[in-house]
């Protein structure tokens, strides 16, 4: 986004300032689209659950992946209120509740909508079909996540030799197992845990269709897909490119295959601007006190393990300093060795590709509020 945008916005609204820019979401997601034509997007609402987020993409052809039924009812609700010609295609099997461990509470509310829900385990076939009878159910299968940022397979997803096990066990529960997923860790740059992935899930669809589990006939290959918050990151066609190979060598082309990127459709869609609110210098060099921090907009640094960068409006000599958040808490650091020219009270800064996991695990520690939220070019 533009310097004299962000300022604009600033100056207008005050800061800290959370910068939504729609244009960016509707383009990532056809590029995602583009890249993987065989592959419908659900959107991952953990990623950013704002309400207009969900609706900008659910205009664009989106599905969402929700994890929680507060995350189930900020779509819900917000499909809903589109005018009937927006939502006349809506259907609840293109929703899927992706959290393979749910509390009896969520099931029982989740029933009525008959959604797609996931599991690893064989107490959770037992509460599914107690609580939630018309669920349809997809595996989660343990995969590696070697060279993620956030690895997930050592809390979820059943060792693939015990998966057809699992199916079948659901099937003889009374229940219905559509298909099969995984997850390769979040921010994954390591595209061969795809292709292992892959390779597994096929194995364990061959076993379950030798068994006369026809019906497992969808292919779920979660998230992780990268956004590029640096040169190191290879660009989403390559990654792509694999894929297709993949789909292609391994599965039929009737097969029903679908995504859960999040961070991919929102990381590069929102900047953050903010203050200087203070200045000294500590061990030997200078230290910057801003209005946002690690318990609001920068709580990916602790939540997500991400670090992001800040840049100046202002030009000059860089020198390195430090950076931290408005609280009292010694947490609350942003960056121990950030490059910015000499900065005075009330200088602005910002921080781009911030739009994932964020703002959205943003608290009100200390008394301060999370930043104030503006969409652009809704």
């Amino acid at each position: 986004m533009r310097q004299d945008t962000l300022k604009k916005l600033a100056r207008e609204h005050g800061t800290p300032l959370f910068v939504v820019d729609h244009d960016v979401l509707r383009r990532n997601y056809a590029e995602f689209k583009k890249h993987l034509p065989r592959v419908q997007a659900y959107y991952a609402v953990k990623a950013n659950p704002d309400p207009a987020i969900v609706r900008t993409l659910y205009r664009m052809g989106a599905s969402f992946d929700v994890a929680s039924m507060p995350e189930f009812l900020i779509v819900h609700k917000n499909i809903e209120h589109l005018p009937h010609t927006e939502r006349q295609d809506w259907i609840w099997d293109k929703i899927i509740y992706a959290n393979p461990i749910k509390a009896t509470e969520t099931l029982e509310q989740l029933d009525q909508y008959k959604p797609l829900v996931t599991y690893d385990n064989l107490e959770e076939v037992r509460k599914v079909r107690r609580h939630a009878p018309h669920a349809g159910l997809a595996l989660r299968l343990k995969v590696p996540n070697t060279g993620a940022m956030v690895e997930l397979s050592s809390k979820f997803g059943a060792p693939p030799g015990e998966a057809v096990d699992l199916i079948e066990a659901a099937f003889r529960a009374g229940l219905v197992v559509e298909g099969i997923s995984f997850h390769v860790g979040s921010q994954c740059t390591n595209f061969e845990n795809y292709v292992q992935a892959l390779n597994l899930a096929s194995n364990v669809f061959k076993e379950a269709w030798s068994r006369g589990f026809e019906q497992v006939k969808i292919l779920d290959i979660g998230g992780g897909f990268p956004a590029p918050y640096d040169a190191n990151v290879k660009p989403f066609r390559e990654l792509a490119r694999r894929l297709n190979s993949e789909f292609n060598r391994l599965f039929p082309k009737k097969m029903e295959i679908l995504a859960e990127p999040g961070r991919f459709m929102v990381a590069t869609a929102a900047t953050l601007v903010a203050k200087v609110i203070g200045k000294k210098v500590a061990d030997g060099k200078p230290s910057y006190y801003i209005n946002d921090g690690v318990y609001h907009t920068f709580s990916g640094i602790i939540f997500d393990h991400c670090q992001y960068h800040l840049k100046a409006f202002k030009q000059g000599p860089k020198q390195i300093c430090s950076v931290f958040g408005p609280t009292c808490d010694a947490l609350d650091t942003i960056s121990l060795a950030e490059e910015l020219p000499d900065l005075r009270l009330g200088d602005l800064v910002y921080s781009e590709n911030i739009g994932a996991y964020s703002h959205a695990s943003s608290t009100y520690f200390n008394g301060f509020p999370p930043a104030k939220v503006i969409h652009v070019n809704q």
